[in-house]
């Protein structure tokens, strides 16, 4: 594995390691892979952002890297959501304000952090992400649902906002098992059935992931060689996934899921503590 992490400013609104033919063919199926994972159970990132580190992508640029990978198919997530969008400002308009403020925190949070901080943050983060990825289906059934046409008190929209400011930092951060938490919380709203929810969470993960990509990129911390690829990959994984979800039985992905969070969880204790 390669090591490098450079000492001046990365040229060329990113940066750049030398991405042998192995390297590359790993990162494209990590990110094909990842694409399918994401549009049947999610958990995409716990593919593409251990292969980058795998690559000898530092972990900071690798975490951004994997964040552009993966974020076009959030956005194809919002487009396939949109006629079930409710057109409801008064929820919306917090809710994005809040995805956009605490992805743009929690991704300027990430460019401060130290690497070797991150470095050994990583063994909690995936293992964090990894336990809320198996017990999400407890949560949600757990969670309160609305049908669409109620009024949200001021109370509720304000805590349920503070939430999600406080996810779209973690998203902003690293991101793994965001959209399972928006989830968990935005059923606590009149939104609707759980389409209708599925919409809004679609759109926030996509805004505050998208504000995200925008600040690393500014910051030129983008590994563009492996993040264009990853990105093809992860579009086709996920345009074949979407195609054959329906074939495909989401609990068995889910445990594939967790099992590998859990792998890499240990793999990652065993390096970086």
């Amino acid at each position: 594995m390669h090591s490098v992490w450079p000492a001046e400013p990365i040229p060329f609104l990113g940066g750049f390691t030398i991405m042998t033919v192995p390297d590359a063919i790993l990162l494209f199926c990590a990110a094909l892979a990842a694409g399918i994972l994401n549009s049947v159970a999610g958990g995409g990132t716990f593919l593409t952002f251990p292969a980058l580190l795998f690559t000898g992508v530092p972990p900071i640029p690798a975490n951004a890297t994997s964040t552009i990978a993966v974020w076009p198919g959030s956005i194809a997530s919002a487009r396939a959501y949109r006629r079930r969008l409710p057109k409801r400002f008064r929820l919306l308009a917090p809710l994005a304000a809040a995805s956009l403020a605490g992805g743009f925190a929690g991704a300027r949070v990430l460019l401060h952090t130290p690497p070797r901080t991150f470095l050994r943050l990583i063994p909690f983060i995936l293992l964090g992400a990894t336990l809320l990825f198996a017990f999400a289906p407890r949560i949600l059934r757990g969670a309160t649902r609305h049908e669409a046409g109620g009024v949200a008190s001021s109370p509720r929209l304000g805590a349920v906002t503070g939430l999600q400011f406080l996810t779209a930092f973690y998203g902003g951060y690293f991101g793994a098992g965001m959209g399972i938490v928006m989830l968990s919380f935005l059923t606590l709203l009149p939104i609707g059935d759980i389409h209708s929810v599925n919409s809004v969470k679609a759109v926030m993960n996509s805004v505050a992931n998208g504000v995200a990509v925008v600040t690393f990129i500014v910051a030129r911390i983008i590994f563009w060689p492996q993040g264009v690829l990853m990105l093809f990959g992860a579009v086709l994984g996920g345009y074949f996934g979407a195609h054959y979800a329906q074939k495909i039985d989401p609990g068995r992905v889910r445990i594939f899921v967790v099992i590998v969070g859990l792998a890499l969880s240990v793999l990652f204790f065993a390096k970086y503590r």
